[in-house]
């Protein structure tokens, strides 16, 4: 039934999520009001200062950041990418055994498949099958819908769309139909066996062989590249559109209650008391705060509620949260690889707390984002994913606390936790100090700056369940349930009105999913006011340049300048795409 009378809205939380939905919100002529109990934008796409030192957490990869696919557009849309040099990588990731062998994962399939060959050629039928599915997926990409949700499309455009999958159909159903784990078990050589489980850098049990071809292909296109300025300056650019548009935003803002009068949301109680009135209230922030604080469990049905209460709790349900080591390095280190998981014995693994797999992925983001850190330096970032449980065992204080200075309520500020907590954070310190300095000897005296987090960091500063950075895990029953409800209810709940959802809470994957889910109920609430949907790519700024850095060792062709033995090159190429 539409609701053209609605005119204004609240939107909880700053996230990419909030954000989105603000700038297509305010594209579409609603009055804007987004809360959000932190100082900066961003949600997990965000960025801190350590001295000298910007440590950024969050973008290793931007699916969509180069043109030839729907994704692109959205950013363009939300003005994130303009005026940027993105950077691609050749190799997406090294996995490196525990043998001492390595494995590059070029994303260009025929490097790829070079390189694999020459580490086992006992395995060439499998090699060649993996590559070719990811040529064919290099195509794919191009007809994979983002910009309008499905169960929003009419019966001709769905059909059109379908038809657009048919040369890939094979391709997909293979690729959905078998789960990486089940895929990689049948190489001959143990160290693909084991390397293929690590593509996307952690080990995601649940996903089939269809992401790790998304991600790769993606790469291969220079649509997965990393944007000058990292995440807060993604967040930051988003935050500028949103602005520009009219939008306002107030930030130590701490939603307590979505107001509710005759089975309508009507407004937003904040922690200080005030209450904030608007036609349309949207939830960008945690779901499971969202629907059993925010909303007090109500408007759940035996679905919703079951999702919330029970499956949410479930093994492997929602991603998990990661441990995290920032180091700032006095000096760069020319032989280490921007991007590497290695895989860990038991001895290694053992003094890092809540570890889900024995590994842990490095990366240099001075290679990433070298504005962020003085010339000469290096930043190095190490993570594992981590079960929360564990550190909640050591933990003694609350997870979030709310403070008042110079009279204004605060959020994030630091908690107190036990002394086990903290000696857990030093052990595992320690043990990856000591791990990177075997791999690159001087590390440990260059140590100019230490930063560590554990998943209940990222509670404090987000609210998210159990420390998740990215909420609802896809292919498994979690994800596929929320998909269902919302091609069934639209991203609200039933028998609530003037309410929805957004951001990675009402979609399943990353930052794309939660930028285009701000886009996707924007298209539902103009629909419900009976309002045509409408969106423009922000003309404010220049295109993005991009600029290609490849990385040894390089199989096909040899290097163009001499290399030291075993120390990889480092080539770069700059221009449009």
């Amino acid at each position: 039934m539409a609701r053209s009378g609605r005119q204004s809205m609240i939107i909880i939380g700053a996230g990419l999520g909030g954000l989105s939905t603000g700038c297509y919100a305010r594209m579409n002529g609603y009055r804007t009001h987004v809360l959000e109990m932190h100082e900066l934008p961003g949600g997990c796409c965000t960025a801190w200062d350590r001295g000298d030192f910007r440590l950024d957490p969050c973008v290793s990869w931007l699916l969509g950041s180069g043109p030839g696919n729907e994704m692109h557009q959205i950013w363009l849309e939300l003005g994130a990418l303009q005026g940027k040099e993105v950077r691609h990588f050749d190799v997406f990731n090294v996995v490196r055994g525990t043998c001492g062998r390595s494995v590059y994962f070029y994303s260009d399939p025929d490097r790829l498949q070079a390189h694999l060959m020459e580490l086992s050629p006992a395995d060439s039928a499998l090699i060649k099958n993996f590559c070719g599915q990811l040529r064919a997926f290099r195509k794919c990409l191009a007809v994979y819908p983002f910009l309008r949700p499905v169960g929003l499309m009419p019966a001709m455009e769905r059909w059109r769309m379908l038809a657009s999958f048919v040369p890939y159909f094979n391709v997909v159903r293979k690729s959905i139909g078998v789960l990486m784990t089940d895929y990689s078990a049948r190489f001959k050589d143990p160290l693909l066996r084991e390397a293929f489980n690590f593509i996307l850098y952690e080990k995601h049990p649940a996903f089939p062989v269809l992401p790790f071809h998304f991600q790769l292909a993606s790469h291969a296109n220079l649509s997965a590249g990393v944007p000058e300025g990292g995440s807060l300056g993604l967040a930051e650019s988003i935050e500028r559109r949103y602005r520009s548009l009219g939008g306002e935003i107030t930030y130590n803002a701490k939603a307590e209650e979505i107001l509710v009068e005759d089975d309508r949301a009507v407004g937003v109680r904040l922690s200080d008391g005030r209450e904030l009135r608007a036609d349309i209230v949207v939830s960008a922030c945690d779901g499971r705060t969202t629907t059993m604080d925010l909303l007090k469990g109500r408007y759940l049905n035996e679905e919703y509620h079951r999702l919330y209460t029970r499956t949410i709790e479930e093994p492997g349900m929602v991603f998990p949260g990661y441990f995290t080591l920032f180091l700032g390095l006095r000096r760069e280190f020319p032989d280490a690889d921007p991007c590497t998981t290695y895989l860990l014995d038991e001895k290694e693994a053992a003094g890092l707390t809540g570890m889900r797999h024995p590994s842990i992925n490095v990366q240099f983001r001075n290679r990433h984002y070298p504005e962020l850190s003085p010339p000469g330096t290096s930043v190095a970032y190490v993570t594992y994913f981590c079960d929360i449980a564990p550190w909640r065992a050591l933990d003694e204080g609350p997870e979030q606390a709310t403070r008042t200075r110079g009279g204004q309520e605060l959020h994030t500020l630091p908690v107190r936790h036990g002394r086990g907590y903290y000696a857990a954070k030093r052990r595992a310190r320690e043990i990856l100090v000591a791990f990177l300095e075997r791999q690159h000897p001087g590390i440990a005296d260059a140590i100019a700056v230490r930063d560590v987090s554990s998943p209940l960091t990222q509670v404090r500063y987000t609210g998210n369940y159990d420390g998740t950075v990215l909420g609802w895990q896809p292919f498994v029953e979690s994800g596929e349930t929320l998909e269902k409800l919302i091609k069934k209810h639209g991203p609200g709940l039933p028998g609530l009105r003037n309410f929805y959802q957004s951001g990675v809470w009402a979609t399943t994957g990353g930052l794309i999913r939660a930028a285009a889910a701000g886009r996707h109920v924007m298209q539902f609430i103009c629909r419900d006011d009976g309002r045509p949907f409408t969106a423009s790519v922000d003309e404010s700024g220049p295109p993005p340049t991009h600029r290609v850095i490849e990385v040894g060792p390089r199989p096909v062709p040899p290097a163009p300048r001499p290399v030291a033995e075993g120390r990889p090159a480092l080539v770069e190429r700059k221009g449009t795409v």
